[in-house]
């Protein structure tokens, strides 16, 4: 039984030093680990230091995804100073400063590390139409109101043209004009320049000053379509029903068409004696 004892003490003796030793064995591979790390992580900050990485020009950066506005005028835009460290740079800061641009619509901008440099990807704001309206500056008098020149997307976003045209005064502007109020007529711009887009007709001025009157300068001479409404579309259907109307009637004696009923078009024809008579015309001719 003495000898059973023994041999268990021994055992459990042996047990706790291979114990011992194995801690021993991790503590030193932890450190080694430590040390490791701390050398990459030392090498990694001693080179992002170094003065390779640094934007030292606007040539530095790299843009993408224009098509209007000039890489020059972009980069006008991110308001750095040179040189500069790249690591100091916020990207996401620069992309939000020019999504405030109203020329741009999305920005995306991430560091570039070999080259060092930026890579500035963007999505234009791309202007269909010139607009101009007028603004009170305090007197009823006409004469002395505020003619605001800018231009509209798509959307009916409106876009400052001094904006747009600082950077290259040399884009080419939309031929499409627009004239009345923005907030009178931006609940119904999308849905009026897709429609005129669809259409065979070719427009070349949109006239919202009456808001019971919407006015279409077009190749078939002057269109009336009355007041905004959920006929528009059908309105502009009609009207490109109608494009041989010319070639039926004296076109110098057509003053406007009438398409306020899409239904019931209506040509009014200038008279001799300048008088207008109404003549209710087929929708297509």
């Amino acid at each position: 039984m003495a000898g059973i004892i023994s041999v268990s003490r021994s055992d459990l003796k042996g047990r706790r030093k291979k114990l011992r030793q194995k801690r021993q064995i991790k503590i030193i591979q932890t450190i080694w680990q430590t040390i490791t790390v701390s050398s990459l992580a030392g090498g990694l900050l001693w080179t992002a230091i170094q003065p390779i990485w640094v934007l030292k020009t606007p040539q530095d950066i790299e843009v993408s995804g224009n098509h209007l506005l000039s890489s020059e005028a972009i980069e006008s835009l991110l308001v750095l100073s040179y040189p500069q460290s790249l690591w100091r740079i916020e990207p996401h800061r620069i992309a939000e400063s020019l999504k405030q641009q109203p020329m741009i619509v999305q920005a995306i901008v991430n560091r570039r590390l070999f080259p060092p440099g930026l890579i500035v990807q963007i999505q234009e704001r791309v202007p269909v139409a010139i607009a101009q309206s007028r603004r009170d500056q305090g007197n009823s008098d006409t004469d002395h109101k505020k003619i605001s020149v800018g231009l509209l997307d798509v959307n009916g976003v409106w876009i400052p043209i001094e904006k747009y045209t600082s950077g290259d005064p040399s884009l080419q502007l939309p031929s499409l004009k627009v004239f009345g109020s923005l907030e009178q007529y931006q609940p119904y711009w999308t849905e009026l320049y897709q429609a005129l887009g669809q259409s065979s007709v070719n427009v070349k001025e949109i006239d919202f000053q009456d808001p019971t009157n919407l006015i279409l300068k077009t190749e078939l001479g002057s269109i009336h379509l009355g007041a905004p409404n959920s006929l528009l579309s059908e309105k502009i259907k009609v009207m490109a029903q109608m494009r041989n109307l010319p070639a039926q009637l004296n076109r110098s004696q057509i003053d406007y068409i009438d398409l306020k009923n899409p239904d019931h078009p209506l040509v009014q024809m200038n008279q001799n004696n300048n008088s207008l008579t109404a003549q209710q015309v087929s929708k297509k001719i």
